[in-house]
């Protein structure tokens, strides 16, 4: 499938993470990385520039929490929601408290439903900042816009951010060229197959990501003229701005390999190969042997394989009529 193809597929239920049991939540929760100071700041700033409050708000595909607990501290009060009881069990567990010390909401609610189902219901107008960390790419968007209208207030900050699935090796980085070329083979060619249009919305930084006024039936709530789209590190030259959401990192191959382990596709791609998966024939376990091997071969001594990469990325942001 190509990109094109791909992002323009009509939109298709996520099945993977919300399928995720508790114990999968927990490792997701232990290798994924938090995003940077920089990203709450602007959003912050963006949001309280139009003259909103930091009372309320809501994370949504929180998965076990890592985005709203970082976030919390700036607001009164803050509700997590996942369509996955595994990722909000692993979110209770973990916890976390907002401005206020009040402990952080989480609730299993898919992103369409923004919190209607569960008790006690989100109220109608009464949330400052939805929020949603590298999740939007698996929304119905044309049931998120509607409902995000009505349980905003006046005013209101929609924040979407993702980081695309692409890895880039810094030229800093011994036998780089060669060792940007294995993670190709490896993680586009071999896991293809899984990719789903959703991982293609994030990979091509959420250009395709339907908005209230590109909708087929738009939603008039929201005012386009305070739209922003703020994109870093699209080419993978490692900006002076890459900081903004650590996009720029150095890491062991272990570690790497546990931060990519938490991606759908290679979930998906593990599901379909059992008997592979977790061994020497894993896929993510090939591409790290075929790297140590490229580092060692440029003089690279055991014990210190590590490779500094960066990732392109995107935030938008946009205020609901006030």
């Amino acid at each position: 499938m190509t990109e094109t193809a791909a992002a323009s597929t009509s939109f298709s239920p996520e099945k993977t993470f919300k399928s995720y049991t508790r114990e999968q939540g927990e490792a997701y929760a232990q290798s994924r990385r938090g995003y940077h100071p920089k990203l709450y700041e602007t959003i912050v700033d963006y949001h309280t520039s139009h003259g909103g409050k930091l009372d309320t708000l809501l994370d949504v595909g929180c998965g076990p929490g890592i985005s709203v607990r970082e976030f919390a501290p700036r607001f009164a009060h803050a509700i997590g929601l996942d369509g996955s009881e595994g990722m909000i069990g692993t979110a209770r567990s973990i916890g976390g408290a907002t401005s206020t010390s009040e402990s952080i909401r989480f609730e299993v609610s898919p992103a369409e439903e923004l919190g209607s189902q569960v008790s006690p219901p989100i109220p109608d107008s009464s949330v400052d900042v939805i929020t949603s960390a590298t999740a939007a790419h698996w929304f119905n968007m044309s049931e998120f816009w509607p409902r995000a209208a009505k349980i905003l207030k006046p005013g209101g900050t929609v924040a979407l951010w993702t980081t695309s699935s692409r890895i880039f090796v810094h030229p800093s980085t011994p036998n780089h060229e060669l060792i940007q070329a294995s993670i190709y083979e490896h993680l586009e060619r071999q896991l293809a197959p899984y990719v789903e249009p959703g991982n293609m919305l994030a990979r091509n930084l959420y250009v395709d990501l339907k908005l209230p006024w590109t909708l087929e039936q738009t939603v008039p709530g929201f005012d386009q003229s305070t739209f922003v789209r703020r994109e870093w590190n699209r080419s993978g030259a490692n900006a002076a701005d890459d900081e903004f959401l650590m996009s720029q990192y150095t890491l062991k191959l272990e570690a790497l390999e546990k931060v990519l382990g938490t991606a759908s596709w290679v979930t998906r791609w593990r599901e379909a190969h059992p008997d592979a998966a977790g061994t020497e024939s894993d896929v993510l376990r090939m591409m790290r042997t075929e790297t140590e091997r490229l580092l060692h071969e440029a003089g690279v001594e055991e014990g210190n394989e590590v490779i500094t990469g960066g990732r392109a990325g995107v935030l938008l942001m946009l205020q609901k009529k006030a």
